[in-house]
C-alpha cells in the first residue's frame, strides 16, 4: 500500500509498504478522505516541532477488525481521531484533556493519507473511532476534527451566548470557528482575510462581514460600529503570523479574550505592549486540537443543519497526487479546503 511521508522540509513522497494488520483491539480503515490541514503544511514547510507522521482529519470504511473490538464491524463509515488523551493523569483531571502529556504521542499508522492505516488499541479504546451518521458525507466527515477543534477553542475561552467575535484568519478552520460561533449564539461575527475566495466561502456560512486586514482603518471602523466603539468581546487569531496578535489585542474590547488558535511557527515573539495589556485586563488564552466529546457534538450540529461545512471542500486529489493537494492547500487565492481522496470514497 502507498502512504504519504515527508522526506525532509519541502519534500513529501509516497512511499510503499505492507498492507498493515490490525492486533487485539486494533482496527484497520481504508481511506475514503482526509483533509490536508494547515498543520500538516506546516510541518511541510519544516515550521514544526513534531514534524513525524501526516493526515489527521481521515475517515474511510473500516477494513478489518482485530480480536476484541465491539462495537465495529468491517465496512462501517467511520470517522477516525488520530490523538487521545489518557483521561488519568492530573492535566485530564483538569479538563485540559489536549494538553495531556501523553496526547501527541498516540497516533494512526502511518497517517490519514494512506490507502490503509491502522488504528492502535488505545484510540479505539478511547473513542477516537466515529461512525459517520447517514446523512453526513465524506466531505463533511474530513471536516469533523478541524470543526472540533473549533468548539473546543470556544468552549476553552467560555464564549457567552451573545458575544460579538472576530476571526483573523479565514482559513478554513477560521471559517468553521465563525460559523459555530454563530450556530452557539454570537450575535455578530466578523472576519479579516486577504485572499477573496475565503472571504466569500465565509460570507456564505452567515458572516456579518469580511474584510481585508491590509485596509486596517476598514476594519477598525467595522468592529465600532458593531461594538459602539467597546471593542469585540473575542478575538481569535486564527493565523499563525506574529503580527496579528498584536491587531487582536488592539481590537478587543476591556476584559476581552484573545484566543491564540492558529499554529505559530516555532520560535514566533509576542510583539506586544504588556502593560498596555495588563491595564486593559485581556485574557490571552491558547487553544491547541480537539477531543471525541466534541467530535461528537460537531456530527450533531451538522446532522441537525444548525452547522454547515461539506462546502468548505472546494478541491479534491487522490493519493497519488498528494503533492498537488499540498500545493492547492498552500494557495488560498485557489483553494478553501483540499482533501486527498482514496478507494474508499468511490
Amino acid at each position: 500500500m502507498r502512504f504519504g511521508k515527508l522526506a525532509g522540509p519541502g519534500t513529501l513522497v509516497l512511499e510503499e509498504r505492507a498492507e498493515p494488520t490490525p492486533g487485539p483491539g486494533e482496527i484497520t480503515v481504508t481511506l475514503a478522505a482526509c483533509g490536508v490541514c494547515g498543520t500538516d503544511l506546516e510541518k511541510l514547510r519544516g515550521n514544526y516541532r513534531t514534524a513525524g507522521v501526516i493526515g489527521h482529519e481521515p475517515v474511510g470504511r473500516v477494513a478489518e477488525v482485530g480480536a476484541g473490538v465491539g462495537g465495529l464491524a468491517v465496512g462501517d463509515r467511520v470517522f477516525v481521531h488520530h490523538h487521545v488523551p489518557c483521561y488519568a493523569c492530573e492535566v485530564c483531571a483538569r479538563g485540559d484533556y489536549t494538553f495531556c502529556p501523553t496526547y501527541s504521542k498516540t497516533n494512526i499508522d502511518p497517517g490519514g493519507f494512506a490507502d490503509t492505516f491502522r488504528v492502535p488499541r488505545e484510540n479505539v479504546e478511547r473513542n477516537a473511532v466515529l461512525k459517520l451518521e447517514r446523512s453526513v458525507d465524506w466531505d463533511a466527515g474530513a471536516l469533523l476534527e478541524p470543526a472540533g477543534c473549533a468548539l473546543t477553542a470556544i468552549r476553552r475561552v467560555a464564549m457567552p451566548s451573545g458575544a460579538s467575535v472576530l476571526v483573523l484568519g479565514l482559513g478554513p478552520v477560521g471559517i468553521l470557528y465563525a460559523r459555530i460561533a454563530r450556530a452557539l449564539g454570537a450575535t455578530w461575527v466578523g472576519g479579516t482575510e486577504i485572499a477573496p475566495l475565503r472571504r466569500a466561502a465565509a460570507e456564505r456560512g452567515g458572516i456579518d462581514v469580511t474584510l481585508d486586514p491590509r485596509h486596517p482603518a476598514e476594519v477598525r471602523a467595522a468592529v465600532d460600529a458593531a461594538t459602539k466603539g467597546r471593542g469585540v468581546d473575542l478575538a481569535v487569531v486564527a493565523t499563525g503570523l506574529p503580527s496579528v496578535v498584536k491587531s487582536a489585542t488592539e481590537l478587543v474590547r476591556r476584559g476581552g479574550t484573545v484566543n491564540f488558535f492558529g499554529l505559530p511557527e516555532s520560535g514566533s515573539r509576542l510583539d506586544a505592549d504588556l502593560q498596555e495589556l495588563y491595564l486593559r485586563g485581556i485574557r490571552l488564552i491558547p487553544s491547541y486540537a480537539t477531543t471525541e466529546p466534541d467530535i461528537v457534538e460537531v456530527q450533531r450540529l451538522v446532522v441537525t443543519r444548525k452547522l454547515s461545512i461539506a462546502d468548505l471542500v472546494t478541491h479534491r486529489r487522490p493519493l497519488a497526487e498528494i503533492a498537488e493537494a499540498f500545493r492547492l492547500a498552500g494557495r488560498p487565492d485557489e483553494a478553501v479546503k483540499v482533501t486527498v481522496t482514496g478507494a474508499a470514497s468511490g
